[in-house]
Order: structure tokens, then sequence, then C-alpha cells
């Protein structure tokens, strides 16, 4: 058993789980589970926040963009972190040298970003897949739309995004609302797919957990391949595409050697004829927190 590991899963299933439930389902004691999570939230190797779901925000659009550079990749990767577009950035060692996630709300925003990513200079080309289907990711909530938000809903947002973990009296105390009835508001937020609150852990080579995108051609059996990927604990994401790889997703391992074997096991599932990985050296931005203005508590109730 890896404790580490076990409860950065355990928080990216809950990331608000009671230290209760997390030493129950661990098998370990509450004093143990409690100074071992201290002690990751305050070296910042796992922070746990909450994410709206891209849908409710209108983020119709979800890419992957690979980018190779000519010379160092870093003053484009400083442009791509600080786009509000983009959730993630990362340099990786592969044919590309940054990959990016990006959000946006229709076809013709995300034509005009990748023209302006493009235009960068140092960037040579770019290769876009566009998400079709979620598999699986902590942070895609699966909202089931007809929710409607207020000022307060937005509120406590934003402090969630910040830390996931807060207490409802704290939570309240921003609010002005009763612990209660921060409480019953919350649960609506998370039960209703508004947001997900889950873990995210620090990855790249110089963090405990190493990082492998998977690109996947397919052939036969495409149910079987996905249904073997969303069951697969070391998968931390995966979605189908629309460009080069039928499937793109990102595995997550403790060691070189368990992401060779993971790696390897994906290969040997049946209806997979092609795969293409590339190494997360460092991930430079992995950031879903959103501010949200009174335009999108608007818009949010017409939804």
């Amino acid at each position: 058993m890896n404790f580490d590991a076990d409860l950065v899963r355990a928080l990216q299933d809950d990331g608000r789980a009671s230290i209760h439930d997390l030493a129950a389902a661990l098998g370990q004691s509450r004093a143990a589970v409690s100074a071992r999570l201290r002690a990751m939230l305050a070296d910042e190797t796992v922070r746990v926040v909450a994410a709206v779901d891209p849908e409710f925000l209108g983020q119709h659009v979800l890419a992957h963009v690979s980018i190779r550079t000519d010379g160092g990749a870093g003053p484009v990767a400083e442009h791509l972190r600080a786009l509000d577009e983009t959730v993630l950035v990362s340099a990786v060692g592969g044919v590309h040298d940054l990959v990016t996630e990006i959000r946006v709300g229709s076809m013709p925003a995300l034509h005009q970003l990748l023209a302006q990513i493009r235009a960068l200079p140092r960037v040579v080309d770019i290769n876009t897949l566009i998400y079709s289907t979620v598999i699986k990711g902590f942070f895609v909530s699966d909202y089931r739309g007809g929710i409607r938000i207020d000022a307060t809903d937005a509120a406590l947002i934003e402090q969630l995004q910040r830390d996931g973990r807060a207490s409802f009296r704290t939570l309240g105390e921003v609010v002005r609302l009763s612990p209660s009835a921060v409480a019953t508001r919350v649960e609506r937020l998370v039960s209703s797919g508004v947001i997900k609150i889950s873990a995210v852990e620090a990855r790249g080579l110089a963090q405990r957990q190493l990082s492998l995108g998977v690109g996947l051609n397919l052939a036969g059996d495409d149910d079987t391949v996905i249904d073997a990927i969303r069951a697969w604990r070391g998968v931390d994401f995966a979605a189908r595409s629309l460009g080069r790889f039928d499937v793109i997703m990102t595995l997550v391992e403790p060691s070189a050697g368990a992401l060779y074997a993971s790696l390897e096991r994906i290969r040997a599932l049946p209806g997979v004829s092609h795969t293409e990985a590339w190494f997360h050296l460092a991930v430079l931005k992995e950031d879903y927190a959103r501010t949200l203005s009174a335009a999108d508590v608007v818009a949010a109730r017409g939804r």
C-alpha cells in the first residue's frame, strides 16, 4: 500500500471527505491521515480545490494543443500560462516541446486563439486535438443543467477554488451565512455538477509523481478500450478526441518503471492499434479556477 497515493486518490474522489472517512477508507488512524494531509497541503504536494464545470461556464469547446518551438520554450510557456483560456500548460519531452489544454466558448473562439498561438515568436507549429467526450477527468463534474446560482453561490465558489476543504464555518464568515446554510448550498453545487471538489497533485521530474501523456489510435471495439481506461487507477485523465488520435489520456505513476508498465498494458489492450507518448517534464500551470463575474451569474440564471 502506498499511503500518500491512496490518500490522494481518495481526495480526488471527494475533496471534502472527512478525516474520519478518509481514515476508514485507507485503514489508517485519523491522527496519521490528518498529519499526512496537513504536510502535503503545507508543501503544496497536493492542493484541494473546486473547479466549475466547463459546460456550466459556457466553455463548450475543450482542446489539447501540442506546440513545437524553435529554441527555448520558456517565453511561449509564459505566454500560455497568462491566458485565461488555458487550464494546463506543461513542458514535455517528445516530438513537441509544450502541451496545453484550452477551454473556450465556441469554434470561432478556438480558431482565433490558435491563430494567436501560431503567431507567437519561437512557435514553429502546433497540432490540435478537440475533445469530443471526456471519459475520465477529476475536474469535469458532469453538469446536468437547470441550476441557477446567485451572488452568494458565486462567492462560495470563489472561496472553494482557493481552498476546497475550507470549513463551513469559515465559508459562512465570508458570505455571512450559518454553517448549516453554507453546507446546504455547497451540497447543491456539488450534487448538481456545477462544481467538483478534488485534489490536484504536483507532477513532474522534481515531484513525487511522474506523468505521461498518451495518444491512442483504435481499431475494433472502441467501447472495450474505453471501459478499460475508465476503470484504470493510473489514468488521471482521458478523452475521446478528434484529430490525429482517437483517444488522449494522461498516466500518473510514482516511478518511471510503473509508467512503463502502464504504457505496456495500454499497448496490449485489444483494439489499440497505435500509441504515441510524451513525458511531462514539468507541469507549469494546472489551474481550473475562474472568478464568476456578475455577467456569469446572470448567464447561469438563463441556462
